[in-house]
């Protein structure tokens, strides 16, 4: 497959006129480049040593990921951990402070414009134009992407195929709902052939069920297309479900990479999660009569890891009742992300920071900044 992709402009481009709207550079407005390959290599993405500094914050600190050819690596963390900031500089919108990267095998400081040939991105913020309908965004898009016209009818067709939007295309995008507007901001990322695509935050704050269905969407991509994609998320499941490899980031650091499965098995046991009104007490009761070594008090609630759970959950209830100690529910399940998570940073995913800002963190990642 030939990859193509949006070149970011100089801040010294004139106005544009497509399809009778105008644009300004400092929009981003792609040019359409054929994409090739600098080698061969099973790697589609290497970084070295990545780092960026915001003042005296570290954002990204001494990265170092490798990104198989056609496979779906997810970057996980909270809000703030740097999963942003890393896409950022893979896509040449932020310049390093030190170290680099080569993305399809271009390094992103020394070959800017040729892995700008090789991406595709779908911010995380809304990028497309609500007051044209979903055929005229992907229209307008192949258009500045410089798709030869002969190529644009059947290529927005099959995107639109692609996320079953064929019966809503020709509606106004002020009528579609959240998950419509980001299936369309997808099928618009693939219009140009990316070698990779970068999908930062692609469902956050859409419903489950919407959520669920961009999901499909993606690993479709995945296997029905040549396609690498580089996810990042702050969705324990999300990762779970998607990811083939999965690097959990936190404050700008690794702390673990691995496949899913892999990663869950580090904890090497079951968990066992109890309610109870006096989880510090039941805590120490269990370590010294049962011997358990793993433990975590989360509000009400103690968290055990074991090898065998299901052997030890009866015995778990019966120290309790001998200690005259209430137990209000007992849950047996294996390890989630979520718990390797709290392994490895000692602590719980933090919660969704306020949208307040997104519509100048937006424009602030469309921008090249050469600082």
């Amino acid at each position: 497959m030939i990859g193509k992709l949006a070149i970011l402009p100089s801040k010294d481009q004139k106005f544009r006129s497509v399809m009778g709207i105008h644009f300004y550079s400092a929009v981003t407005i792609p040019i359409y480049f054929e994409a090739g390959c600098s080698e061969n290599m099973a790697a589609v993405i290497e970084t070295f040593e990545l780092t960026r500094r915001f003042g005296e914050l570290t954002a990204v600190d001494r990265l170092n990921i490798s990104v198989d050819h056609g496979e779906i690596f997810g970057l996980l963390g909270p809000n703030g951990a740097g999963k942003t900031t890393t896409i950022s500089m893979l896509c040449t919108i932020l310049k390093p402070t030190s170290g680099t990267a080569k993305v399809n095998g271009f390094d992103i400081i020394k070959n800017a414009n040729q892995v700008r040939k090789s991406i595709g991105i779908v911010f995380q913020d809304p990028s497309v134009d609500d007051r044209l309908t979903g055929r005229e965004n992907l229209f307008l898009h192949a258009n500045l992407y410089d798709v030869p016209t002969s190529e644009q009818k059947t290529r927005i067709d099959n995107v639109l195929k692609l996320v079953e939007l064929e019966d809503r295309a020709d509606d106004i995008l002020r009528t579609y709902s959240g998950g419509m507007r980001r299936r369309l901001e997808i099928a618009r990322g693939l219009i140009h052939y990316p070698k990779v695509l970068f999908l930062d935050e692609p469902t956050l704050g859409l419903d489950p069920q919407t959520r669920d269905h961009i999901w499909t969407y993606i690993k479709e991509l995945k296997e029905r297309h040549d396609i690498s994609i580089v996810l990042t998320t702050h969705y324990m499941e999300e990762a779970d479900r998607l990811a083939d490899r999965v690097a959990i980031i936190d404050y700008g650091k690794i702390v673990a990479l691995d496949t899913p499965t892999k990663l869950k098995k580090t904890l090497q046991g079951d968990v066992i999660t109890i309610s109870t009104k006096d989880p510090e007490k039941l805590s120490s009761v269990l370590t010294k009569k049962l011997e358990i070594q793993k433990t975590r008090i989360i509000g009400d609630k103690l968290e055990l890891t074991a090898h065998d759970g299901a052997e030890l959950l009866p015995k778990v209830v019966e120290t309790a009742d001998e200690n005259k100690m209430k137990v209000e529910a007992v849950v047996l399940r294996e390890p989630s992300l979520e718990d390797v998570f709290l392994h490895y940073t000692g602590r719980a995913i933090r919660a969704e920071e306020s949208n307040e800002r997104h519509g100048e963190a937006a424009i602030k990642r469309r921008t090249i900044r050469n600082d």
